[in-house]
């Protein structure tokens, strides 16, 4: 069972990371909202959560800047700057071009 389930996380980790690398907003909000809550049996990572919507935020996403807002106030300063370190080298290293909003 567990490794079905691992299985099924890391596809949908995949499947969203290749829509969000093409351009798709909503997956990089999907994204903050997997690693956010743990869902498809994705374990809860709020650096990868804050990453994410911060993308989202940073497309137009006021969805991705609420809830990037939300799960700030459990995280440490080292742990957002770790995030936001980690949003800039994902946009740097993908070839992602943001959509006007």
């Amino acid at each position: 069972m567990g490794a079905i389930s691992e299985k099924s996380a890391e596809f949908l980790i995949r499947s969203r990371i290749a829509d969000a690398e093409g351009g798709d907003v909503d997956a990089l909000f999907e994204l903050g909202v997997v690693y956010s809550t743990g869902r498809g049996g994705v374990p809860v990572d709020l650096v990868e959560a804050h990453k994410w919507f911060n993308l989202a935020a940073l497309s137009g996403c006021t969805r991705g800047q609420q809830c990037r807002a939300e799960i700030s106030v459990e995280m440490t300063a080292r742990e957002i700057a770790e995030a936001q370190r980690q949003a800039r080298s994902w946009l740097g290293g993908c070839g992602y071009q943001r959509r006007a909003a």
